[in-house]
Protein backbone atom coordinates (compact mmCIF):
# COMPACT_ATOMS: atom_id res chain seq x y z
CA UNK A 1 0.00 0.00 0.00
CA UNK A 2 1.50 3.36 -1.09
CA UNK A 3 0.65 6.98 -0.38
CA UNK A 4 -0.94 7.33 -3.91
CA UNK A 5 -3.56 4.70 -3.15
CA UNK A 6 -5.00 6.70 -0.24
CA UNK A 7 -8.04 8.81 -0.67
CA UNK A 8 -7.69 12.53 -0.94
CA UNK A 9 -9.13 13.16 2.55
CA UNK A 10 -6.78 10.58 4.12
CA UNK A 11 -3.76 12.15 2.46
CA UNK A 12 -4.77 15.57 3.81
CA UNK A 13 -5.14 14.18 7.34
CA UNK A 14 -1.72 12.51 7.25
CA UNK A 15 -0.06 15.68 5.92
CA UNK A 16 -1.68 17.73 8.67
CA UNK A 17 -0.36 15.39 11.33
CA UNK A 18 3.13 15.52 9.85
CA UNK A 19 3.06 19.33 9.85
CA UNK A 20 1.87 19.44 13.49
CA UNK A 21 4.58 16.99 14.66
CA UNK A 22 7.26 18.87 12.75
CA UNK A 23 6.15 22.17 14.22
CA UNK A 24 6.24 20.71 17.71
CA UNK A 25 9.83 19.44 17.22
CA UNK A 26 10.93 22.83 15.89
CA UNK A 27 9.43 24.67 18.86
CA UNK A 28 11.03 22.21 21.33
CA UNK A 29 14.57 22.50 19.87
CA UNK A 30 14.38 26.30 19.60
CA UNK A 31 13.30 26.62 23.26
CA UNK A 32 16.03 24.23 24.41
CA UNK A 33 18.76 26.05 22.49
CA UNK A 34 17.89 29.32 24.26
CA UNK A 35 18.62 27.85 27.74
CA UNK A 36 22.16 28.65 28.95
CA UNK A 37 24.44 25.78 29.92
CA UNK A 38 23.83 24.26 33.35
CA UNK A 39 27.09 25.68 34.70
CA UNK A 40 26.04 29.19 33.64
CA UNK A 41 22.59 29.04 35.11
CA UNK A 42 22.22 31.10 38.27
CA UNK A 43 21.34 29.28 41.49
CA UNK A 44 17.59 29.38 41.93
CA UNK A 45 17.82 30.52 45.49
CA UNK A 46 20.00 33.45 44.46
CA UNK A 47 17.18 35.00 42.41
CA UNK A 48 14.81 34.73 45.37
CA UNK A 49 14.71 37.50 47.90
CA UNK A 50 16.99 36.72 50.79
CA UNK A 51 15.22 35.19 53.73
CA UNK A 52 14.87 37.69 56.50
CA UNK A 53 16.19 36.33 59.74
CA UNK A 54 14.87 37.57 63.00
CA UNK A 55 17.63 39.69 64.48
CA UNK A 56 19.37 37.91 67.34
CA UNK A 57 18.74 39.56 70.64
CA UNK A 58 21.97 40.99 71.88
CA UNK A 59 22.38 41.29 75.59
CA UNK A 60 24.55 43.83 77.20
CA UNK A 61 27.26 41.27 77.96
CA UNK A 62 27.78 40.38 74.27
CA UNK A 63 30.20 42.16 72.09
CA UNK A 64 33.15 44.17 73.24
CA UNK A 65 33.29 44.61 77.01
CA UNK A 66 32.77 48.08 78.34
CA UNK A 67 35.60 49.96 79.88
CA UNK A 68 35.02 49.67 83.65
CA UNK A 69 34.28 52.86 85.53
CA UNK A 70 35.69 52.18 88.99
CA UNK A 71 34.10 54.10 91.84
CA UNK A 72 33.33 53.43 95.54
CA UNK A 73 30.33 51.11 96.02
CA UNK A 74 28.52 49.19 98.73
CA UNK A 75 27.91 45.57 97.66
CA UNK A 76 24.94 45.38 100.04
CA UNK A 77 23.10 48.27 98.36
CA UNK A 78 24.50 48.82 94.85
CA UNK A 79 22.02 48.27 91.99
CA UNK A 80 22.72 46.33 88.80
CA UNK A 81 23.63 49.43 86.76
CA UNK A 82 26.26 50.47 89.26
CA UNK A 83 27.69 46.95 89.47
CA UNK A 84 27.86 46.56 85.69
CA UNK A 85 29.69 49.89 85.35
CA UNK A 86 32.38 48.46 87.62
CA UNK A 87 33.15 45.91 84.91
CA UNK A 88 31.50 42.93 86.62
CA UNK A 89 30.05 40.30 84.26
CA UNK A 90 26.24 40.05 84.36
CA UNK A 91 26.31 36.53 85.85
CA UNK A 92 28.28 37.80 88.87
CA UNK A 93 25.79 40.65 89.25
CA UNK A 94 23.02 38.05 89.30
CA UNK A 95 24.90 36.05 91.93
CA UNK A 96 25.15 39.17 94.10
CA UNK A 97 21.40 39.72 93.80
CA UNK A 98 20.67 36.06 94.62
CA UNK A 99 22.98 36.21 97.65
CA UNK A 100 21.27 39.33 98.97
CA UNK A 101 17.77 37.96 98.23
CA UNK A 102 18.59 34.86 100.29
CA UNK A 103 19.46 37.04 103.29
CA UNK A 104 23.19 37.15 102.70
CA UNK A 105 25.16 40.16 103.90
CA UNK A 106 28.64 41.34 102.95
CA UNK A 107 30.18 42.12 106.34
CA UNK A 108 33.75 42.67 105.18
CA UNK A 109 35.54 43.22 101.90
CA UNK A 110 36.85 39.69 101.66
CA UNK A 111 33.28 38.34 101.56
CA UNK A 112 33.10 39.42 97.91
CA UNK A 113 36.08 37.22 97.06
CA UNK A 114 33.94 34.17 97.92
CA UNK A 115 31.32 35.02 95.30
CA UNK A 116 30.85 32.26 92.76
CA UNK A 117 32.64 33.26 89.54
CA UNK A 118 34.71 36.07 91.09
CA UNK A 119 38.35 35.82 90.00
CA UNK A 120 41.35 37.04 91.98
CA UNK A 121 42.06 39.72 89.40
CA UNK A 122 38.51 41.06 89.55
CA UNK A 123 38.51 41.13 93.34
CA UNK A 124 41.90 42.87 93.57
CA UNK A 125 40.69 45.48 91.09
CA UNK A 126 37.53 46.15 93.11
CA UNK A 127 38.90 45.81 96.64
CA UNK A 128 40.04 49.46 97.04
CA UNK A 129 36.55 50.65 96.09
CA UNK A 130 34.47 48.37 98.34
CA UNK A 131 32.69 50.25 101.11
CA UNK A 132 30.85 48.32 103.85
CA UNK A 133 28.59 50.46 106.02
CA UNK A 134 29.29 50.52 109.74
CA UNK A 135 25.80 49.19 110.43
CA UNK A 136 26.44 46.03 108.41
CA UNK A 137 29.85 45.57 110.03
CA UNK A 138 28.33 45.72 113.51
CA UNK A 139 25.65 43.23 112.50
CA UNK A 140 28.35 40.87 111.31
CA UNK A 141 30.34 41.13 114.53
CA UNK A 142 27.22 40.54 116.57
CA UNK A 143 26.44 37.44 114.54
CA UNK A 144 29.87 35.85 114.76
CA UNK A 145 30.26 36.54 118.47
CA UNK A 146 26.81 35.22 119.29
CA UNK A 147 26.74 32.98 122.36
CA UNK A 148 23.59 30.96 123.12
CA UNK A 149 21.82 31.32 126.43
CA UNK A 150 22.67 28.39 128.65
CA UNK A 151 19.14 27.99 130.04
CA UNK A 152 17.71 27.09 126.63
CA UNK A 153 18.21 23.47 125.58
CA UNK A 154 16.46 23.98 122.23
CA UNK A 155 19.17 26.16 120.71
CA UNK A 156 20.57 25.14 117.36
CA UNK A 157 24.06 25.09 118.87
CA UNK A 158 23.77 24.09 122.56
CA UNK A 159 26.48 24.64 125.13
CA UNK A 160 28.92 21.70 125.02
CA UNK A 161 29.95 19.71 128.08
CA UNK A 162 33.19 20.43 129.88
CA UNK A 163 35.83 17.64 130.02
CA UNK A 164 34.80 16.68 133.58
CA UNK A 165 31.06 16.50 132.80
CA UNK A 166 29.23 13.21 132.28
CA UNK A 167 25.74 12.18 131.17
CA UNK A 168 23.82 8.92 131.73
CA UNK A 169 23.81 7.07 128.42
CA UNK A 170 20.59 5.08 128.85
CA UNK A 171 18.39 7.99 129.94
CA UNK A 172 19.74 10.99 127.97
CA UNK A 173 17.51 12.41 125.24
CA UNK A 174 18.73 13.88 121.96
CA UNK A 175 19.00 17.43 123.38
CA UNK A 176 21.30 16.23 126.16
CA UNK A 177 23.29 14.04 123.78
CA UNK A 178 23.97 17.01 121.48
CA UNK A 179 25.82 18.71 124.33
CA UNK A 180 28.57 16.11 124.07
CA UNK A 181 31.55 17.42 122.03
CA UNK A 182 31.57 15.71 118.66
CA UNK A 183 27.89 14.73 118.84
CA UNK A 184 25.40 16.55 116.64
CA UNK A 185 21.82 15.85 115.63
CA UNK A 186 22.81 12.91 113.43
CA UNK A 187 24.71 10.92 116.06
CA UNK A 188 22.22 11.89 118.78
CA UNK A 189 19.46 10.24 116.78
CA UNK A 190 21.67 7.23 116.03
CA UNK A 191 22.46 6.73 119.75
CA UNK A 192 18.77 6.78 120.73
CA UNK A 193 17.69 4.53 117.84
CA UNK A 194 20.40 1.94 118.55
CA UNK A 195 19.57 2.05 122.25
CA UNK A 196 15.95 1.19 121.47
CA UNK A 197 16.95 -1.71 119.22
CA UNK A 198 19.36 -3.14 121.78
CA UNK A 199 17.16 -2.67 124.82
CA UNK A 200 19.70 -0.36 126.45
CA UNK A 201 23.49 -0.13 126.64
CA UNK A 202 25.41 -2.17 129.21
CA UNK A 203 28.79 -0.62 128.37
CA UNK A 204 29.70 2.65 126.65
CA UNK A 205 31.99 0.90 124.16
CA UNK A 206 28.86 -0.32 122.38
CA UNK A 207 28.59 3.17 120.90
CA UNK A 208 31.53 2.32 118.65
CA UNK A 209 29.25 -0.16 116.89
CA UNK A 210 27.55 2.89 115.34
CA UNK A 211 29.27 3.59 112.03
CA UNK A 212 31.85 6.42 112.15
CA UNK A 213 31.03 7.22 115.77
CA UNK A 214 33.62 9.67 117.23
CA UNK A 215 35.69 7.72 119.74
CA UNK A 216 36.64 10.90 121.61
CA UNK A 217 33.04 11.23 122.81
CA UNK A 218 33.06 7.92 124.70
CA UNK A 219 34.40 9.26 128.01
CA UNK A 220 31.49 11.72 128.40
CA UNK A 221 29.04 8.84 129.03
CA UNK A 222 28.42 6.71 132.09
CA UNK A 223 26.17 3.71 132.79
CA UNK A 224 25.16 3.31 136.46
CA UNK A 225 25.46 -0.14 137.98
CA UNK A 226 21.72 -0.30 138.71
CA UNK A 227 20.77 0.24 135.05
CA UNK A 228 18.23 -2.24 133.73
CA UNK A 229 18.12 -3.63 130.21
CA UNK A 230 15.14 -4.78 128.20
CA UNK A 231 15.59 -8.52 127.67
CA UNK A 232 14.15 -10.94 125.13
CA UNK A 233 12.78 -14.39 125.92
CA UNK A 234 14.80 -16.81 123.83
CA UNK A 235 12.28 -19.65 124.31
CA UNK A 236 9.15 -17.76 123.19
CA UNK A 237 10.06 -15.46 120.30
CA UNK A 238 9.66 -16.52 116.70
CA UNK A 239 12.45 -16.48 114.13
CA UNK A 240 11.46 -13.05 112.76
CA UNK A 241 11.16 -11.60 116.28
CA UNK A 242 14.54 -12.95 117.34
CA UNK A 243 16.42 -11.47 114.40
CA UNK A 244 15.13 -7.99 115.15
CA UNK A 245 17.78 -7.74 117.85
CA UNK A 246 21.05 -6.28 116.53
CA UNK A 247 23.06 -9.15 118.06
CA UNK A 248 21.03 -11.97 116.45
CA UNK A 249 21.29 -12.53 112.72
CA UNK A 250 19.10 -14.76 110.56
CA UNK A 251 21.30 -17.85 110.91
CA UNK A 252 21.48 -17.54 114.69
CA UNK A 253 17.72 -17.06 114.94
CA UNK A 254 17.22 -20.14 112.76
CA UNK A 255 19.59 -22.16 114.94
CA UNK A 256 17.71 -21.12 118.10
CA UNK A 257 14.33 -22.13 116.66
CA UNK A 258 15.76 -25.43 115.35
CA UNK A 259 17.43 -26.22 118.68
CA UNK A 260 14.17 -25.59 120.57
CA UNK A 261 12.29 -27.92 118.22
CA UNK A 262 14.83 -30.72 118.53
CA UNK A 263 15.99 -30.40 122.16
CA UNK A 264 13.31 -28.43 123.93
CA UNK A 265 13.68 -25.46 126.22
CA UNK A 266 16.98 -23.54 126.28
CA UNK A 267 18.27 -22.96 129.81
CA UNK A 268 21.62 -21.34 128.91
CA UNK A 269 23.28 -19.83 125.86
CA UNK A 270 26.15 -22.22 126.43
CA UNK A 271 23.89 -24.95 125.06
CA UNK A 272 24.34 -23.25 121.68
CA UNK A 273 28.11 -22.97 121.91
CA UNK A 274 28.65 -26.03 119.68
CA UNK A 275 26.84 -24.29 116.81
CA UNK A 276 29.07 -22.54 114.29
CA UNK A 277 27.39 -19.11 114.51
CA UNK A 278 27.46 -18.95 118.30
CA UNK A 279 31.10 -18.09 118.97
CA UNK A 280 32.23 -17.20 122.50
CA UNK A 281 32.26 -13.52 121.49
CA UNK A 282 28.71 -13.69 120.10
CA UNK A 283 27.44 -15.39 123.25
CA UNK A 284 29.20 -12.91 125.54
CA UNK A 285 27.72 -9.79 123.97
CA UNK A 286 24.24 -11.34 123.69
CA UNK A 287 24.12 -12.73 127.24
CA UNK A 288 22.95 -9.49 129.05
CA UNK A 289 19.88 -9.29 126.80
CA UNK A 290 18.62 -12.90 127.13
CA UNK A 291 15.82 -14.11 129.39
CA UNK A 292 14.78 -17.75 129.65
Amino acid sequence: MTFSYLTKSDRRMILLLIVVVAAAFVVFFIADSEQPPAELQPVATATRPAKRHKPTTRYYHQGSPRQPRLAPFDPNRADSTELLQLGLPPFIVRNIYKYRAAGGLFRQKSDMARLYGMTKQQYRQLEPYIRISEEDTRAGNHFYNYEPIEQRDTLLYPIKLQPHDRIVLNSADTLQLRKVPGIGSYFARKIVKYRERLGGYYRVQQLLEIENFPETAIHFFIIPEDSTLRKININRLSLSELQRHPYINFYQARDIVTYRRLHGRIESLQQLSLLRDFTPEAIERLLPYIDY
